[in-house]
């Protein structure tokens, strides 16, 4: 219960500043003897109170965004209650062996995210339109990519947020903060789903202490990694993301 509850705080921390705090208590689960999906659904339930403490921790930066998220969140719910059908229902290798791709291209989006904006900002100025202004094919690009994530989240919730912020960075016109607070909200959106979805059809499948201690840790864990995440500069979160986002590769491809 030790190991379970400080896997729970760092995993807190790191989806606060990243997400991918799945590959930390997972891992520890399967080590300590629990069957994968059994530490699947305990780790999504648990991971909750870490997703809350996180999004609280980032609500000023999430001032200015709800035109966008009032249609994102509702992607996230639709694609969290679609990737927990399919954990409920399919092998769970049908989702792993894609993940270590989905990684590097998530990765590969949040290194060249600043010249991505940079681009579309030149872009959008030479044709006159607002700078920050999104176009109806990003809106609907970024709600279908919303949805995706989701679906990915629901199944195996390992780097969501790295596919998040991958994915908004080459689409939008924000901040890395401002996108890792979005992150954090659309990510409990899709936890709280499966979590719900695991609780109702295998409540006998969650280990309920083990959940409860990860619980615990992630929410401290969670508020921690918001306060200091915050003061980092934008370089510093990209080069933290890309640093964690290759040990959770590594760690995804020995698992």
């Amino acid at each position: 219960m030790l190991l379970i509850g400080l896997a729970g705080l760092g995993a807190g921390a790191i989806n606060a500043l990243v997400g991918s705090g799945t590959l930390i208590t997972f891992p520890t689960l399967v080590a300590l003897g629990y069957p994968p999906v059994t530490a699947t659904m305990s780790n999504a339930v648990g991971l909750v109170a870490g997703g809350v403490s996180s999004t609280w921790g980032y609500r000023a930066e999430l001032r200015g965004q709800w035109d966008r998220l009032r249609w994102q969140i509702p992607a996230s719910l639709a694609g969290g209650v679609l990737g927990a059908y399919l954990l409920l229902h399919l092998p769970e290798q049908v989702f792993t062996r894609i993940v270590p791709a989905l990684l590097v291209l998530a990765l590969v989006l949040v290194v060249l995210g600043p010249w991505l904006q940079s681009w579309a900002r030149r872009r959008a100025e030479q044709e006159g339109r607002s700078v920050e202004r999104i176009t109806s094919a990003r809106m609907v690009a970024l709600v279908a990519g919303t949805f995706a994530v989701g679906v990915y989240g629901g199944y195996f919730t390992a780097a969501q947020g790295i596919l998040l912020v991958g994915m908004m960075g080459a689409l939008l016109p924000e901040s890395v903060q401002r996108m890792n607070a979005a992150k954090n909200l659309l990510t409990l959106v899709v936890n709280v789903v499966a979590a719900v979805g695991y609780t109702l059809v295998a409540w006998d499948r969650i280990s309920w202490p083990a959940a409860g201690v990860i619980a615990v840790g992630s929410s401290i864990g969670g508020l921690v990694g918001a306060r200091y995440g915050r003061r980092l500069s934008p370089n510093a979160l990209r080069a933290t993301i890309v640093v964690v986002g290759l040990i959770g590769l590594y760690r995804l491809l020995s698992l």
